[in-house]
């Protein structure tokens, strides 16, 4: 991701964007899994009923259409940044090469608060209309910097359940006590409420409330409840 040195105006919705941009990079490439012939058919899908065997298998109508939504909304995207940044207009390229492109211009798009609002607006759209049709109930996020217990970069937000884990799986806090010492499938996790003991480690929080207001809006778009698996009775250690 590119690391974002502008104007604080704009620096905050690039900042914030960027996370979009990583979140839909993930989901792009299942939604033209979901549309390969032989998945199961379910709500949305339709058959070719010409009567061919080739042309028989399932049309997943809701994916197609969000795959061509977000297909345009992200060659629009690109084209108006390279404009308003006078770059001319970019060279065609497949969706998770113009997501890269656009990332790689975050630093400059900072600059510029008005297109910074429109570039997280538009892939916060598109993120969105990503997750709903895959029905994805949780969203991992790498979050910069190294977790406080074990030094790694393995330090992941649940944006929606307003937590952060760590995926290493040798980690261990000092607290005997915690879960994550019990159970090989726990992970040690920071809710809301201990994420002073992060920033003290030099994670951006202020990056991480902003980033669990947006998914938590998305989720409730889409309709789910905004609570991770196994997120409820846990204490945040």
């Amino acid at each position: 991701m590119t690391t974002i040195d502008s104007t604080p105006a704009g620096q905050e919705d690039a900042l914030r964007a960027a996370r979009w941009i990583g979140i839909l990079q993930l989901g792009f490439p299942e939604l033209l899994t979901e549309l390969a012939p032989g998945r199961r058919t379910g709500p949305g899908l339709s058959r070719n009923r010409s009567g061919s065997g080739a042309g028989s298998a399932p049309v997943r109508i809701h994916v197609s259409d969000a795959l061509r939504d977000i297909t345009d909304g992200v060659v629009e995207l690109e084209e108006a940044v390279w404009e308003r940044l006078g770059l001319g207009r970019p060279t065609r390229a497949s969706v998770p090469e113009r997501l890269r492109r656009i990332d790689t211009l975050l630093d400059r798009v900072a600059g510029n608060p008005l297109l910074a609002r429109h570039v997280l607006d538009e892939c916060r759209r598109m993120a969105r209309r990503c997750s709903r049709t895959l029905g994805t109930p949780e969203t991992f996020v790498r979050v910069d910097g190294r977790c406080p217990w074990c030094d790694s970069v393995s330090l992941r937000a649940l944006p929606a359940a307003r937590a952060v884990i760590c995926v290493n799986p040798g980690c261990r806090c000092s607290d005997p006590a915690c879960d994550c010492h019990g159970s090989a499938g726990h992970r040690h996790e920071w809710a809301e409420s201990r994420w002073d003991d992060l920033a003290a480690a030099g994670v951006d929080v202020h990056t991480l409330s902003g980033l669990a207001d947006d998914v938590r809006t998305a989720r409730e778009a889409a309709g789910h409840d905004g609570t991770a698996p196994g997120a409820r009775g846990r204490g945040g250690r």
